[in-house]
């Protein structure tokens, strides 16, 4: 595939300059092949940025860090521990292989009234003059706080424990009547429709889709108006409206999912 995109760069004269793979998609949790991706950069002195904001945790995990092989050959990579991590709002980290003090040269606007260079100490801890905003919160302190205080162990357990309940989801949703997978998830989002008793067994009718599509909807709505759970749905390409129940909280349970199943069959039980 990443040969075929070469060949067409190529034939139509462009000349790319940077290639941003993703690991774990916002929708389907998807994630890149990165070695393959970075065999072509490499190839084409291209930079390779990975945006692991959502998918970058699974580093912590021995089990499934697979999804992220290569990204070590990256040349920047986005990483947002308050995401699968739930480090606290906000906590971003943009991380470079470049050693250079790239960030400062490109952002530094040595504002003489803001980062004075005749300091008693040393002027390269003024990192406020590498970053386009100038002053911001300290994300990397929320970071250090949580691993000082879960550990790598205790951390990679919470990465493997919303791979594990994910994987229990999936499993009880196909033992049920009326559940249907988007496709099987690589990563903690798990995507399905829900098909309710009028439309079962309809498939092929020619409007099917176009109803379907409707049901996300209508269920999110009663849900918001029960109280009784918050879980987003959207379309995906010429998919209609589905359900994304990210399993990422810790403190999630498998009786959490069975609920979860059980209140959407009560809530479109008459649709």
């Amino acid at each position: 595939m990443w040969d075929l995109l070469e060949l067409l760069l190529l034939s139509i004269g462009a000349v790319p300059f940077l290639v941003t793979a993703t690991s774990g998609t916002t929708v389907l949790g998807a994630f890149d092949p990165l070695e393959a991706i970075a065999d072509v950069c490499q190839r084409h002195g291209l930079w390779l940025h990975v945006d692991a904001a959502w998918g970058g945790s699974v580093l912590l995990s021995q089990t499934h860090r697979h999804l992220l092989a290569g990204i070590q050959r990256a040349d920047s990579v986005a990483w947002n521990p308050h995401k699968l991590l739930t480090a606290g709002l906000q906590c971003s980290a943009l991380l470079l292989r470049d050693t250079s003090n790239l960030l400062k040269r490109c952002h530094g606007s040595q504002a003489s009234y803001l980062f004075q260079q005749d300091k008693f100490y040393d002027v390269a801890l003024d990192t406020g003059d590498k970053v386009v905003q100038c002053g911001r919160r300290v994300d990397c302190l929320k970071l250090w706080l949580m691993w000082k205080a879960q550990g790598g162990q205790g951390l990679e357990q919470r990465v493997d424990q919303a791979f594990a309940l994910a994987r229990y989801l999936v499993e009880e949703l196909k033992k049920r009547e009326g559940f249907e997978l988007v496709m099987e998830p690589e990563f903690v989002n798990v995507c399905f429709w829900f098909v309710p008793p009028s439309l079962r067994g309809k498939q092929g009718s020619p409007d099917y889709a176009e109803r379907l599509a409707k049901v996300a909807p209508v269920l999110k709505e009663r849900m918001v108006k029960e109280g009784s759970m918050m879980v987003g749905y959207q379309p995906h390409g010429t998919r209609g409206n589905f359900f994304r129940m990210v399993v990422a909280n810790p403190a999630l349970t498998q009786a959490d999912m069975d609920f979860f199943l059980n209140e959407l069959e009560r809530l479109g039980q008459d649709l």
